[in-house]
């Protein structure tokens, strides 16, 4: 009876032994497999997604600049229209704004 026990034991050690050996090679093809779609992804010359985000927010913010100064730029030619005057006729140099 002795014997069985002994033969039972050994095989769960072997067992354990093998469950943790399927582990770490998991894990290890696991870091391979991400090493290698890195570098493919890498060499097709795609940005990662916090890059872009940056990238996206600096052209949101020089979108609201432009707007902001199409705006100004239409203020200052609607006060510059009103406030032409007209040259002297005798120097012959251009409107004063």
């Amino acid at each position: 009876m002795q014997s069985q026990n002994r033969i039972f034991e050994d095989m769960s050690k072997i067992a354990t032994s093998a469950m943790g050996t399927m582990a770490g090679v998991g894990r290890e093809v696991e870091t391979m497999v991400r090493a290698r779609v890195r570098e493919l992804v890498g060499g097709m010359d795609m940005v990662e997604r916090d890059e872009f985000e940056a990238v996206k927010a600096m052209a949101a913010t020089a979108r609201a600049e432009v707007e902001s100064l199409k705006a100004e730029i239409a203020a200052l030619r609607a006060a510059a229209a009103g406030s032409v005057v007209a040259p002297p006729e005798s120097t012959g140099s251009a409107p004063i704004v």
